[in-house]
């Protein structure tokens, strides 16, 4: 599919790979709507590139409808969604003095990661199903999971439940929307630089980023946004989960 001049939405867009990937759809000559809770960082990406904001909840069905509306009366119908939004705690499933995962951490990280990305790629998917076709299709979905979903580390009972969810959905939404002629795929990123490690000492992001085997380095939000870029083009890339982790299988801890 073609980049320019169509509508595109990025949830999480405000900062990290969601940013990344706005920026480079807009470089394409896209209309982009960024899906944020962070307003005073979405409305400044949203400036940047020219594109509309909207602060949006995914896991709540009334705001995600109600920002789709908006995104949809200034740009028409989105042909692209990326799902980008996301929490990732560190929680044991038995803590310090024998104390158990706290329950509502474990499920506000299904709610945002797992359910909220469903529930936004179901509404999108309805909308466009009945837009024209535009070629050979109609659009394209692309999920964010992550390694952890393969190889979840210690305190990351919660975050790698959410991204195996992604990853396990990626088929069968990919078949239930073949009809449709829209595609589907997810990438599962490994160690990539983002907001939550850009706090971190440099010694600290380094030792990290030794832990890849090649490029030896964390992943830079671009290089997840050229994969987008790639899907987007690629007609035949469907209803599958790419690794973008430089070969790397993480270790417990």
């Amino acid at each position: 599919m073609d980049i320019k001049g169509i509508a595109a939405i990025v949830t999480g867009g405000a900062s990290g790979l969601g940013n990344a990937t706005a920026k480079m759809l807009s470089q394409n000559g896209a209309k982009v709507t960024i899906f944020d809770m962070n307003a005073e960082a979405g409305e400044a990406a949203a400036a940047e590139i020219g594109g509309l904001f909207r602060q949006t909840n995914v896991a709540d069905d009334a705001d995600v409808t109600a920002s789709l509306d908006a995104a949809e009366m200034q740009h028409g119908v989105a042909r692209i969604l990326v799902n980008c939004a996301g929490i990732a705690p560190a929680v044991k499933t038995v803590g310090r003095e024998n104390v158990p995962h706290a329950l509502d951490v474990y499920r506000r990280t299904i709610e945002v990661n797992l359910i909220g990305t469903f529930n936004v790629l179901s509404k999108f998917a309805a909308r466009l199903a009945a837009a024209e076709p535009v070629g050979e299709e109609r659009g394209v979905i692309v999920n964010t999971a992550s390694v952890a979903a393969f190889d979840g580390q210690i305190g990351q009972a919660a975050y790698a439940s959410s991204k195996a969810g992604v990853a396990g959905m990626t088929l069968p939404v990919a078949r239930d929307l073949a009809q449709h002629l829209i595609r589907v795929v997810t990438i599962a990123p490994g160690i990539f630089w983002t907001p939550m490690l850009a706090g971190l000492p440099q010694a600290a992001q380094d030792s990290l980023g030794k832990q890849v085997p090649h490029p030896s380095r964390l992943g830079k939000p671009e290089e997840y946004a050229q994969l987008v870029e790639s899907i987007v083009r690629n007609p035949m890339l469907n209803g599958e989960t790419i690794r973008l982790d430089g070969a790397i299988r993480m270790a417990p801890k």
